[in-house]
């Protein structure tokens, strides 16, 4: 087991997997020659909405913004630079679970894999009988990763904000000559009078004072 297959551990293989709670649409991407009808049936009979055509890796970024899949499968001998690149875009602008089957282990290739976007990352062969588990862990990893970007980005915003609450509040003390809960006071009364974020009413009064931000 290598770098990428230890989230995995865990993940038991019952003969007859469930079916998942939702239909999920899944797209199948290839730069191999392998045939992957039979994992399209797999999936299928597992209760995965499967889109017809696998897609290439040249055209991963139109297929998923046309199609628009919920989780992503890659097969590939090993994944390309541009490869990495399309995931990358796609990571940036609308993030799916992406789950990678490839035969190389090379461990800069793997991170270079995981910094693009990918999920998860396997190269002990792509098979259908094991995938559904796979596929699950994949999907709850996804979302605790979305929560934190959330939480992540939500916390960075507030940030900002109380920095342009703070600036405003000293442009106010020094230029009105007014203490501290003065102009925390003004400032709110100014946000309220215009029925705007506290934030944004302090934005206003770094801009008219012609203050950088």
């Amino acid at each position: 087991m290598t770098a990428g297959n230890a989230d995995y551990a865990d993940a038991k293989q019952p003969g007859h997997p469930e079916p998942p709670s939702d239909m999920l649409r899944v797209l199948l991407v290839t730069d191999t020659d392998k045939p992957i009808g039979d994992l399209r049936e797999a999936l299928a009979r597992l209760g995965y909405d499967m889109l017809p055509d696998p897609a290439t890796p040249q055209d991963l970024h139109r297929v998923v913004e046309r199609a628009r899949p919920d989780v992503i499968i890659i097969d590939t001998e090993s994944p390309s630079r541009d490869t990495l690149e399309q995931l990358a875009v796609m990571n940036a602008t609308a993030p799916r679970p992406v789950l990678m089957f490839s035969n190389d282990a090379n461990q800069q290739l793997i991170r270079a894999a995981v910094h693009a976007g990918v999920t998860a990352y396997l190269v002990e062969g792509l098979a259908g009988e094991r995938i559904a588990p796979i596929l699950e862990v994949a999907l709850a990893r996804f979302a605790q990763e979305t929560q934190l970007r959330e939480r992540l980005t939500q916390a960075e915003n507030e940030l900002a904000e109380r920095k342009l609450i703070d600036r405003a509040k000293r442009l106010l003390m020094e230029r009105q000559h007014m203490t501290e809960p003065a102009a925390y006071a003004a400032l709110r009364k100014r946000a309220m009078n215009q029925s705007v974020k506290l934030a944004e009413a302090a934005r206003q009064i770094i801009e008219a004072a012609g203050s950088p931000q």
